[in-house]
């Protein structure tokens, strides 16, 4: 029997997992116009832009906040990723889900109530604050869960623009 602290951190890795796990399904078959497209709107991001922010957030918030990793971050290039191929965006993913699998598998349980301030640099908007490891990774796993659903979403639209008349709309 899993004892329950560590059976939490199980969960924690079985459902980012399966969250990144889930990007890299959405990204799959696009082409590079379809990756790089984005909705005609002022603040709309591309499939390949939002995954690169999915991996930047995961990493800052899941490794260096929740695991205690030494992590780096460049938020405003996450925004502005673009590519041609999914596969390599995909490798980063896996990648980076073999990573938070390793560090959550050697997280001690003790370590979820530890309270960290995050530095800036790595926290993204808003002002960081003390938070526990535990809520770090909580955190992690619903931005990605809420960027999976975008991503969901900008991947329909940019695959039906693309077979429109019109075609698709320029990248910014």
């Amino acid at each position: 029997m899993t004892p329950p602290m560590r059976a939490e951190i199980e969960t924690y890795a079985r459902e980012l997992g399966w969250i990144l796990d889930a990007i890299c399904a959405a990204l799959g078959g696009l082409t590079a116009a379809q990756l790089n497209w984005r909705p005609a709107t002022d603040a709309a991001n591309s499939a390949y832009a939002i995954a690169s922010h999915v991996v930047g957030s995961t990493r800052a918030y899941a490794l260096g906040f929740g695991c205690g990793r030494q992590v780096e971050r460049d938020r405003p290039a996450e925004f502005a990723a673009a590519g041609a191929d999914p596969g390599e965006l995909v490798a980063a993913i896996r990648q980076l889900s073999r990573e938070v699998d390793a560090a959550l598998a050697a997280l001690p349980p003790s370590e979820l109530d530890r309270r960290v301030v995050p530095p800036h640099d790595l926290w993204g908007t808003g002002q960081p604050h003390t938070i526990s490891r535990r809520d770090a990774l909580v955190e992690s796993i619903r931005h990605a869960a809420l960027h999976l659903g975008e991503l969901r979403l900008t991947r329909d639209l940019a695959v039906s623009s693309a077979a429109s008349p019109r075609g698709p709309s320029p990248p910014r």
